[in-house]
């Protein structure tokens, strides 16, 4: 699972705007806004997690860590 300041961290990474990282995962911009405003692990929909991480990892960015230990995000082979 993935943690809030994870998502803003790739998001940061990619320089991606929600309305980018909406169009591309096609969670709505509102879902998103609450993803990235929690502490720790967001509460959602499962679904909604796996699309917003398969979308940042077909980006290029790898999730590192566990949200218990160190959570973070680098950048392995970024995408255009």
């Amino acid at each position: 699972m993935i943690t809030s300041a994870q998502i803003r961290g790739a998001r940061a990474f990619l320089d991606w705007s929600r309305q980018v990282l909406s169009e591309r995962s096609g969670v709505g911009i509102s879902a998103l806004m609450r993803l990235e405003a929690s502490d720790g692990i967001p509460s959602g929909n499962i679904k909604t997690f796996e699309a917003v991480q398969k979308t940042f990892e077909q980006a290029g960015i790898e999730f590192i860590g566990t949200p218990d230990d160190r959570p973070g995000v680098r950048l392995k082979n970024p995408v255009p």
